[in-house]
């Protein structure tokens, strides 16, 4: 699991989205940014918690807040979960993993007693100036929007 607390700086990343296009944490100074990682795409756990940010999106760029999408999944599996669901925000297409690694959220996970290196659900909330204002490890995939903004 991450070693990242609340007041340290940020990693640094950079990677491509679900379009192509290249996505830098300093794209995000001067803003709040919500970065959420999850497992994978289209999966029932990453759509409930994934459409709960969706239909609180209003709320946080009212308040400030950008919202950022992190998994090793490809951008064409990114755009079309985008598509399905009409996500408004960006997905991090991280194949080669170096955001997730960055951050601390890949590592071993047990599932029906089944035990798996994968990413661990996690949300790390940004302030405007780089530095980790809030870090969610328990996310509640369905009430997620309300774990953060009750922060």
């Amino acid at each position: 699991m991450t070693t990242l607390k609340m007041g340290d700086k940020a990693p640094e990343f950079e990677s491509k989205d679900n379009k192509g296009s290249i996505v830098r944490l300093k794209d995000y100074q001067g803003k709040k940014l919500v970065l959420f990682f999850y497992p994978k795409a289209n999966t029932p756990g990453c759509t409930a918690e994934a459409c709960n940010l969706r239909d609180h999106y209003q709320y946080f760029l009212s308040n400030g807040y950008e919202v950022l999408g992190v998994s090793a999944d490809s951008a064409k599996k990114q755009q079309a979960w985008i598509d399905k669901y009409e996500l408004p925000f960006s997905l991090l297409a991280d194949e080669e993993k170096q955001v997730i690694n960055a951050y601390g959220v890949w590592g071993p996970k047990k599932f029906m007693g089944r035990e798996y290196e994968g990413i661990h659900r996690t949300t790390f909330v940004i302030d405007e100036e780089g530095v980790l204002e809030d870090l969610i490890l328990k996310v509640n995939t369905k009430k997620h929007a309300s774990q953060i903004l009750e922060q």
